[in-house]
């Protein structure tokens, strides 16, 4: 026997024998104790609203009122329509941003610097007094009337919430862009492709993997947003009940009711989110 080996059986010897011992798991008392206090502080919350000065029966009456339903749709409509100008607008920017023409990369930037700065509510508040600054409009041979009247609260701020989204959707594009590899530019070209052409068949495709969830995200803030529409008198779900709670001094039950159809709308569109998102991730739009 070696050295080795011998030092090696002589050590063993003296170690003691630990076959034989239980394990015992350490008792998480850390975890227990936070979802405790998580579990207390949600049971304060919901006995609070249970035992407050709110007139649940005045709530269920008012969540299916007529006013507020219209509200709804208004403000899903709002949503999709703005979301979509928005998303037309950020890819246009995210091109011009990547362009090599210094005109169209600098305009790109100036747009999404400007409309990213300025609070929503005061573009909102912009666009509907453009009257002030353009008292009319008109399109030579085609229309000509009073500003007052073309810039409804509709109008207004469909305008404010579609362009002020397109300053974001461009970065979210961009960012898309910029992810698939520059190979696949490059590949483009050298089989005779044009650059709109790769974009549209190769480049976007690729991108939509990393641009989808924070479109998906992006609109699902888009329904919460339309609550600014209020200010300009649209009569989104938020103006609804504002409307009706003037007239019954009935406050916290009407925004409850809001509150409950932002959730419910949410709530829809949150697994159609996770639905396209996985459609893209498997890479389905790119193949076919």
């Amino acid at each position: 026997m070696s050295s080795a080996a011998a030092r090696d059986g002589e050590l063993s010897d003296a170690l003691p024998d630990i076959s034989g011992l239980r394990v015992v798991r350490r008792f998480p008392w850390e975890r227990w104790l936070t979802a405790s206090v998580i579990v207390a502080l949600l049971a304060l919350i919901v006995r609070a609203f249970a035992t407050g000065q709110i007139a649940w029966s005045v709530v269920g009456r008012f969540l299916v009122a007529p006013q507020i339903l219209s509200g709804i749709l208004n403000t899903i409509v709002m949503a999709v329509l703005a979301m979509a100008i928005g998303i037309v607008l950020g890819v246009i920017v995210a091109i011009m941003r990547m362009s090599p023409n210094p005109v169209l990369r600098t305009t790109a930037v100036g747009y999404a610097w400007l409309f990213r700065g300025l609070p929503v509510i005061l573009q909102l508040l912009l666009w509907f007094n453009l009257a002030l600054i353009f008292p009319t409009v008109t399109i030579p041979g085609i229309y000509s009337g009073r500003m007052v009247d073309v810039m409804t609260p509709f109008l207004s701020a469909l305008l404010g919430l579609g362009i002020n989204q397109g300053a974001y959707t461009s970065e979210v594009v961009r960012a898309g862009l910029i992810s698939v590899d520059a190979g696949q530019y490059e590949a483009a070209k050298s089989i005779g492709m044009t650059g709109l052409v790769a974009l549209k068949r190769i480049i976007l495709p690729q991108a939509m993997k990393v641009v989808i969830p924070p479109l998906g995200n992006e609109f699902i803030g888009m329904i919460k947003l339309t609550s600014l529409a209020s200010v300009v008198q649209y009569s989104e779900v938020l103006y609804s009940a504002s409307s009706i709670y003037y007239a019954n001094n009935r406050v916290i039950e009407l925004l409850t009711v809001a509150g409950i159809w932002y959730l419910v709308v949410v709530t829809v569109l949150t697994p159609l989110q996770m639905l396209l998102e996985r459609y893209f991730a498997r890479g389905v739009a790119v193949h076919r």
